[in-house]
């Protein structure tokens, strides 16, 4: 059996119980304000949230944060399963995780993505689904920046085709010449900083706008790979 698609709540390794709380207050917010966008993942949307694009661009779009840091495939795959998108109707839910399952391949984890997919289709039939690209990792070359690089190629494959499911590429311009990363693009070569996030989710802010707007979005907006 795949890990990576076994829904499991992410363990209280610190004691204090923060993952479950930040599952209820999510549980509350489901019931009790309307959103047209659901950001849902790991800490790259987390941090999103808590920088000042996002009030610039994504709060005015009516959205959700529904992201948790250091969440991997299992754990929101176990939030969905249990409420968090019971009560919304929102019109496109944004979908990143798998950075975080370091022990995992990434076939496996592929295949995590896909079943998280496929929960929200059975949940939101009509809901579009965008998926920014994993993120490089890590200030020089190493192993889980080629194993997140392998995910995207993919999970590009399995949902070039799906109706109403959009991949969207972040993860360009990052990588310099000589193979690093820069501390003014991730500060800790994970999470990127505010001027990087612009750079990162503007053709996902520039998408939603259309699909808010329109209802479909054009094939050839976002960045090719």
């Amino acid at each position: 059996m795949n890990p990576c698609l076994v829904p499991a709540p992410q363990q209280d390794s610190d004691g204090d119980g923060r993952w479950n709380s930040i599952h209820n207050r999510f549980l509350s917010d489901a019931k009790g304000k309307d959103a047209d966008v659901i950001f849902i993942g790991d800490s790259i949307l987390q941090a999103l949230e808590h920088t000042e694009l996002w009030n610039q661009w994504f709060a005015p779009l009516h959205c959700l944060n529904f992201s948790i840091h250091r969440d991997q495939t299992q754990n929101v795959l176990w939030r969905i399963q249990n409420g968090e998108l019971d009560h919304v109707d929102p019109k496109v839910i944004v979908l990143h995780v798998g950075t975080n399952n370091v022990a995992h391949t990434a076939e496996e984890i592929c295949g995590g993505i896909l079943e998280i997919i496929r929960t929200i289709r059975e949940k939101h039939p009509s809901t579009y689904i965008v998926l920014p690209s994993l993120l490089p990792r890590g200030q020089y070359p190493n192993a889980l920046r080629e194993k997140n690089t392998k995910i995207n190629q993919l999970l590009h494959e399995k949902v070039s085709n799906m109706n109403k499911v959009e991949m969207v590429w972040i993860d360009k311009g990052f990588i310099q010449s000589d193979g690093t990363i820069s501390h003014h693009d991730m500060h800790d070569y994970l999470i990127p900083s505010n001027a990087a996030c612009r750079k990162a989710f503007e053709p996902i802010h520039d998408l939603l706008q259309q699909i808010l707007s329109e209802g479909e979005p054009e094939k050839d907006l976002t960045p090719s790979e």
